[in-house]
């Protein structure tokens, strides 16, 4: 099963497949993320709280 490689939690396959950079099994952040978020192709730190 596909996880996030920032905070471990589980992610589904068609999440996995779509967020996945190629030459990577896991996606590298999920919406579960607090911290991180996706900026185009890469990965930064949050500026703010995402609201949870």
């Amino acid at each position: 099963m596909p996880e996030c490689q920032n905070c471990g939690s589980f992610v589904t396959e068609a999440y996995a497949r779509v967020f996945t950079p190629p030459g990577e099994e896991d996606p590298r952040v999920c919406p579960d993320c607090e911290d991180k978020i996706r900026d185009g192709a890469r990965i930064r730190e949050a500026r703010s709280s995402r609201g949870n």
